[in-house]
């Protein structure tokens, strides 16, 4: 961006004007960049200007029809409307985007804004131009849509339209940038809620797609508008050293153009850079850091020709300078999943303040300036490569993890997560190097090598030690996958809550989905109940399907259990939907809702549980997950508020500790399991082993192998290395009684190295 023209046709304005609400003046640079006002004389002499081939008259074409449809349009600021799409226009030719996503972005608004039809620009500018313009075009709104379902559908739409053709978000991104750039004629709430999208999803994006300049813009107007102050004080405190600064930077240059100058004919560009105001807050505000202490605030960009010259100016710089350790990072033989490339080395000079040296090559300048749009080559009849396929899977990803969400936060969420600018990068054991977002755990490792390896993933290694389940991958490590072929073995929906991408979550969810509906309906049921009765909801049986038509319907849902299925296995978030059906129970039926009784799980406690509890019919069974009571055991019950009995163990440590609470002395109950149990009885419950062994190879696939020799379903497994060498593994399992349990124990005691097996007391 930084060959913009500012062909403004008003008088100067003061350079010092104040933002409204908050009386901070505006940078003189975001000032500027609010009053330019784009001419399509511009935008044909930035066509005659370029070196590529643009066909004129069609790009002219596209302007005219726009200035028609818009010509008593005006935008905020008081200019003509018209002034917006060339602005768009400019940008996209800036990034050397082709003729026709120069002519959908001049059309970018008709169809929305204005009375023009998708098939009007079809047949005038072919039917490229009009799927990039339907590509950008919000939805209309929709009856049953609410405004935050509406924005989340639009970002669904603007990616699905994106993973298609990736000039539609191309335009999408130019499209926000001059909003953004005009952004301070909008109120002050509007300004607020478009720099904070602008934050959360399209900067994000940019980053993923390498468009460095237009993230780096993105970021830095869209703190000045979230937190004015904090960005006046960075321009201030920068502003007190600038003279220093950059007589520190043009002497670092004009020493490494001398020591180049003996080995390089010619020499090498070099070019310096300060940190951006949003990169110093992020170390400042977030970090707590000072910021002399911010070692890449300086930086200098050496471009050479090649990638061999990239690696012998690196050697030259740490002989010139002294490197600090564990600051240097190669984004050549390694890039970052958005293009780019570069060798990061940060050294001291000789006033001790320390700098970024970073070394690439023309190619991948371009590309970390321009990512995805510089590689992007439009020829007649062919859209993208294999390659360039590749390049977007991660979009894909995206929609498919939030295809049922109409959560805005969810979705915003799920784009944070995958598209995070800090990545580690992890290898498997045959050195395929896997690349996640940083936080991600060996979980989202084992999806990420393929769904199958995560379903079947009973245990995990970092660099040859076992980690549990949520251990986070750090960059450098081998992470060795353990898989198990028992039959029936699957995820947990414990690591929901443990993944961090949404592709790793996406495939969990669609395994619960497919393989356990009986148990997502019992689990959708349960939740539900438990939800109505925390709010005080009591909803007819006869009547309840009626109730949640309108959730349903959202959540495409054709039958009720359908809807309990989708809470069972996360497409639903109740927390989500409370709100509205609170409000809906109150409006249906006001005054009677005491009267009314909702019985989703009539009749439960001798048919789903095994317990006879004293004195109380019909009331809902609930096994403590501390102790995990098995029939045989000596147990009893505790009466909780809204959710039953809960059953504990007799010997259980909460129930002990509680048993001398006089205020909870009157919910303690008698409890007994039922004495005659058919031999036909498939109840099954939950216990947890602790199983310490000598660590070896292949411990963990035994244990799997011996418990599916005796037909026992294994829920979840954790390992983790003890301080004397030893391994502890925990497995929860299912398991039908005492009986059954012994012969657990005993056959895993029979397994070479096994020291011990016992029941965990969680």
């Amino acid at each position: 961006m930084s060959d913009m023209v500012n062909n403004t046709s008003k008088e100067e304005k003061k350079t010092q004007a104040t933002l409204s609400g908050s009386g901070v003046a505006i940078p003189s640079h975001i000032y500027k960049a609010s009053q330019t006002v784009y001419t399509i004389d511009m935008i044909l002499q930035k066509v005659l200007d370029s070196e590529k081939q643009y066909d004129l008259s069609k790009i002219v074409s596209a302007y005219e029809l726009a200035e028609k449809f818009h010509h008593d349009q005006k935008r905020e600021s008081g200019e003509p409307y018209i002034s917006h799409p060339i602005a768009v226009a400019y940008i996209l030719l800036e990034l050397g985007m082709d003729t026709d996503t120069i002519c959908a972005a001049l059309l970018h608004d008709v169809v929305e804004d204005t009375d023009c039809t998708l098939e009007e620009l079809r047949k005038l500018f072919g039917a490229d131009v009009a799927m990039l313009v339907n590509g950008v075009t919000k939805l209309g709104k929709v009856e049953i849509f609410t405004k935050e379902e509406q924005k989340a559908e639009n970002i669904r739409k603007i990616l699905l339209a994106m993973s298609e053709d990736i000039r539609v978000i191309i335009i999408k991104l130019a499209d926000r940038l001059h909003n953004m750039r005009t952004l301070n004629f909008c109120h002050e709430e509007k300004r607020r809620t478009i720099a904070h999208e602008t934050m959360n999803i399209y900067s994000p994006i940019a980053h993923r797609l390498g468009i460095r300049s237009i993230k780096d813009e993105f970021e830095d107007l869209a703190f000045f508008y979230l937190d004015p102050y904090a960005y006046e004080d960075i321009e201030q405190q920068m502003a007190i050293r600038k003279e220093s600064r950059e007589e520190l930077v043009e002497g670092i240059k004009e020493r490494i153009h001398e020591r180049l100058s003996k080995d390089f004919e010619p020499v090498p560009t070099i070019e310096g850079r300060v940190k951006s105001n949003y990169g110093i807050y992020k170390k400042v505000y977030r970090d707590g850091k000072e910021i002399d202490q911010i070692y890449d605030r300086y930086a200098v960009r050496i471009i050479v020709n090649t990638v061999t010259e990239c690696y012998n100016v690196l050697g030259i710089i740490h002989d010139m300078f002294k490197p600090i350790p564990n600051r240097f990072k190669d984004y050549i033989s390694t890039p970052k999943a958005n293009m780019y490339q570069s060798l990061h080395t940060t050294v001291i000079g000789r006033a001790g303040i320390p700098f970024e040296v970073q070394i690439r090559t023309w190619e991948m300048h371009r590309t970390a300036e321009y990512g995805i749009a510089a590689h992007w080559k439009y020829k007649e009849g062919v859209r993208s490569s294999s390659k360039d396929d590749h390049r977007l899977a991660w979009i894909r990803q995206i929609i498919e993890s939030q295809q049922e969400s109409n959560d805005v936060e969810e979705i915003v969420r799920a784009i944070k997560n995958d598209l995070a600018p800090e990545d580690v990068f992890a290898f498997t054991p045959k050195g395929d190097m896997i690349t996640l977002p940083a936080g991600s755990t060996v979980i989202d490792f084992a999806y990420a090598i393929h769904t199958q390896v995560g379903h079947r993933m009973c245990g995990a290694k970092a660099d040859k030690k076992m980690v549990s389940y949520d251990y986070q991958i750090k960059t450098g490590e081998i992470i060795e996958i353990l898989t198990t072929n028992v039959p029936g073995h699957g995820p947990s929906r414990s690591w929901l809550n443990i993944a961090k991408t949404n592709e790793a979550k996406s495939k969990i969810r669609s395994w619960f989905k497919k393989e356990r509906r009986e148990e997502n309906i019992f689990e959708g049921r349960s939740a539900l109940e438990r939800e109505f009765r925390k709010n005080m909801i009591r909803v007819p049986e006869e009547e309840l399907e009626d109730f949640l038509k309108l959730d349903m319907k959202r959540h495409n849902c054709d039958t009720i259990d359908d809807f309990f299925a989708a809470i069972g296995y996360g497409g639903v978030q109740l927390s989500k939907l409370m709100q509205r059906l609170k409000a809906e129970y109150n409006k249906r039926y006001g005054d009677k809702a005491d009267d009314t009784a909702l019985e989703l799980h009539p009749k439960t406690v001798k048919a789903s549980s095994g317990v006879i509890v004293d004195g109380i019919n019909d009331c809902v069974i609930k096994f403590a997950q501390c102790c995990n009571p098995l029939p045989g055991d000596e147990i009893v019950g505790f009466i909780t508020r809204g959710h039953g009995i809960s059953v504990h163990k007799a010997d259980c440590s909460n129930y002990l500790n509680q048993k001398k609470n006089n205020d909870n002395e009157d919910r303690w109950v008698k409890v007994s399991w039922e004495k005659n149990r058919s031999k036909n009885d498939t109840t099954y419950f939950k216990t947890t082993l602790d199983i310490i062994a000598v660590d070896r190879i292949g411990l963990l696939a035994d244990v799997s192998s011996a418990l599916a020799m005796i037909n026992v379903f294994i829920y979840e497994s954790t390992s983790r290395e003890l301080k004397n060498g030893n391994a502890l593994m925990s497995v929860t399992v299912s398991i039908a009684g005492m009986e059954q349990l012994k012969t657990v124990i005993s056959r895993l005691q029979k397994i070479k190295n096994v020291i011990s097996v016992e029941r965990s007391g969680k």
